[in-house]
């Protein structure tokens, strides 16, 4: 079957998002106009991400698929958390000591995305609509439980899995039918309602988006419940109205990165937290924020690029085939 240009798109608006969000977060302090826009964008792209995710684990569930998704998902866990551990203590972070199953800033992706599919063995027994009430449920039960956070990745997992289920019990077809006319209308009134009301809303604490924390940590303990429903139904109304602008359209290597994300969310962190650290960038006027999205692009088509895949592929999926691939045309042409 010929790849659906759709998903790759998506996935390469999300990745940029991803990095771009990274970069833009220290200056959320500063000016009301880029908080507002890292909040919005922080309301749907990991939900996004993570619907897309579900939508690719179809074939899950098998004994010999958990295997190589451990090879997949944890073996790069555990490598990158030891090379994030080094390198935060060599630009002098003041975080880099932390335990192994204490994700360090954005692997923790990784290791939910092995433990939702390790729950997919059993909710996908349940049908659809059962399964997906169920798993929002514990999503707003965990958040009651103070000890349930950022160890194990534990309430970033079950937080978000529902998004995961819904990507896994949608079909192309149904995932498609966000491109009417009708719908693309009514989520740009959406977008830009909620980017009003996030500028003049009350200080709100990004930490309902990340998930990573309690009721009693956000300070709402007796009605958190009651948040976090709200926070699914904008997340929800958020990935439609914005898958609904995805173009279709083979955009060609544009269009390719999005088979290549991993490799961008894997390593984009060695290069922001960097930035971060020795405070190379700053944002005073328009075009310094412009600047700051095309670095974040730049970012992102050289994370993609071939000569950095080919380096890093033994380290993120354990294998050489791109190098094998090199070798291979070098003989090739050697003997011709």
């Amino acid at each position: 079957m010929e790849r659906n240009a759709f998903f790759d798109n998506a996935k390469v608006l999300l990745i940029f998002l991803v990095v771009f969000g990274h970069m833009i977060q220290p200056f959320t302090s500063e000016y009301a106009g880029i908080n507002t826009l890292y909040l919005w964008i922080y309301t749907f792209h990991m939900p996004a991400f993570i619907l897309l995710a579900g939508f690719f684990a179809k074939g899950s569930g098998n004994a010999g698929y958990v295997w190589k998704l451990a090879k997949k998902l944890i073996i790069p866990y555990l490598i990158f958390q030891i090379l994030y551990t080094i390198y935060y203590f060599y630009i002098g972070k003041p975080d880099w000591q932390t335990g192994v199953f204490h994700p360090h800033w954005s692997l923790w992706f990784l290791f939910s995305l092995f433990s939702w599919h390790i729950l997919l063995i059993v909710f996908k027994k349940i049908s659809p609509l059962y399964s997906i009430s169920l798993a929002v449920l514990i999503g707003v039960v965990v958040g009651y439980f103070g000890e349930i956070g950022h160890t194990f990745s534990l309430s970033r997992t079950f937080v978000f899995f529902p998004f995961f289920l819904v990507g896994y019990w949608v079909t192309e077809k149904q995932m498609m039918s966000v491109k009417r006319n009708a719908v693309k209308v009514v989520s740009l009134a959406v977008m830009t309602v909620l980017a009003i009301a996030i500028y003049y809303m009350p200080e709100f604490n990004s930490g309902w988006l990340l998930a990573s924390k309690s009721y009693g940590d956000l300070g709402m303990e007796q009605y958190g419940g009651i948040a976090r429903l709200l926070v699914y139904a904008t997340a929800a109304v958020m990935v439609v109205s914005v898958l609904a602008w995805v173009p279709k359209r083979n955009f060609g290597w544009l269009t390719q990165l999005g088979t290549r994300t991993l490799y961008v969310y894997l390593l984009h962190g060695f290069i922001v937290q960097f930035l971060r650290q020795h405070e190379i960038l700053s944002v005073n006027n328009m075009l310094d924020f412009i600047g700051v999205a095309g670095i974040s692009a730049m970012i992102v088509i050289l994370l993609s690029s071939k000569p950095v895949l080919t380096v890093s592929q033994p380290l993120i999926e354990g294998k050489m085939s791109i190098i094998r691939s090199i070798i291979n045309n070098q003989r090739t042409r050697t003997h011709s």
